[in-house]
């Protein structure tokens, strides 16, 4: 099926525009650290809000980059399950694919949550409990990125295993 590879295709596309985002970060929270030592070092100062801005960076950056790591094989799976049925290709398919749906759904249990936290903080506007005073919705609108990223890419990944497309199967 052509247009399950195309899908596929596009997801790994969403994985990779998270990991840039994930690296942007990255490079941000060391920047942060870095001035943050500065100023305690030199001028005795401190910008009064570098754990909490590195706290929601490593958040968004883990959430962020699940769909990347699911695609590369390198999130915590089922091997035990699926490692002694690679004798059974169609009793492997069969349980991951069993699988994938669970992990769909809970995907979407979750993302719920976090869209319904995410929306009442922004229509209330709730701030953290800090100097810095950031509006609660930012660090939950990047959780809620990751979580649709992963989504779709689980989804992607379903369609591989369904229609047996030419998209890679990730072994453990």
């Amino acid at each position: 099926m052509a247009w399950a590879d195309r899908f596929y295709r596009w997801s790994c596309g969403l994985n990779r525009a998270g990991i840039a985002v994930v690296l942007a970060m990255m490079v941000a929270t060391t920047v942060l650290v870095l001035a943050e030592i500065l100023l305690r070092n030199l001028f005795s100062t401190s910008t009064h809000m570098m754990a909490e801005l590195v706290g929601y960076g490593v958040a968004a950056m883990t959430f962020l980059s699940l769909g990347y790591c699911f695609e590369h094989g390198v999130l915590i799976r089922m091997g035990m399950l699926l490692g002694p049925l690679g004798r059974f290709p169609t009793a492997r398919r069969t349980v991951e694919v069993i699988l994938t749906i669970a992990a769909i759904a809970t995907n979407l249990i979750v993302m719920r949550y976090f869209l319904l936290s995410l929306i009442r903080n922004y229509t209330r506007g709730y701030v953290s409990e800090t100097t810095a005073q950031i509006p609660l919705w930012i660090p939950e609108f990047f959780v809620a990125v990751g979580l649709a990223i992963l989504l779709v890419h689980l989804v992607a990944y379903l369609f591989v295993l369904v229609f047996n497309t030419s998209a890679p199967i990730r072994d453990m």
